[in-house]
Parts: C-alpha cells; structure tokens; sequence
C-alpha cells in the first residue's frame, strides 16, 4: 500500500487559455543524520571536571552560614519605650563585637574556601 511520491505529477491549469503545466513534486523525506541524543549529551555533562570539589562547597556553605548567623545577630537592638534611649540595648556586646566577628570569620572562610585547591 506503500506509494512512491516521488514520481507522481499534478497539473494545475492558470487559465483556460494557457496550456496545462506540469508541476514535479519532491519528497522531502531525506534519511538525515540523527542528531545527538539527550543521554550522551547528559554524559558529556557528567565528564567534565569542575574548579571547584565538594569539599569547597562544604567550606563555601559553612561560611555563608557563618555571615547569616552573624547578620541574624546583628539584629536587634529594641526599645521596649520609644521614648527611652537606653544604650545597654542599642550597643550591646552581642551586636557590636561578636556579630561583626562571625560576619568577618565567613569572608575569611570564603576566602579560605576559593583558595585552598
């Protein structure tokens, strides 16, 4: 039941003066290459080395967490009264000593992290 479609011909007419043409229809029906499959692209994905390990990351993420905790300390500072200014609250040792510290040990960490490969 299979048809060839490549040497089957149509006529069309332009007027009824005009003699008829003859108009060749071409199959576009090529054998094409197969293109690369989305699995040996993902192993392609999967060979290639990066710059940095896992160990990095795990130094980067602890570093991170180290300037939120210290971001998250720095926090603070509420005056149950508006009215009243009381400097105990506003300049604590929490706020103005350890939490600039922890913030200052992620960036070294960071910097530890990028540099140690």
């Amino acid at each position: 039941m299979a048809k060839d479609r490549t040497s089957k011909k149509k006529t069309a007419k332009v007027s009824p003066k005009s003699e008829d043409r003859v108009i060749k229809t071409v199959s576009t029906k090529k054998k094409i290459a197969p293109t690369v499959s989305r699995k040996e692209q993902n192993r392609s994905v999967q060979s290639l080395d990066l710059i940095f390990g896992r160990e990095t990351f795990k130094w980067m993420a602890i570093g991170v967490a180290l300037m939120a905790v210290g971001f998250i300390m720095m926090l603070g500072g509420n005056n149950t009264d508006p009215n009243v200014w009381d400097e105990n609250v506003i300049y604590n040792w929490r706020i103005t000593v350890l939490a600039p510290i922890l913030i200052l040990a992620g960036l070294g960490l960071q910097i530890f992290a990028i540099f140690k490969k």
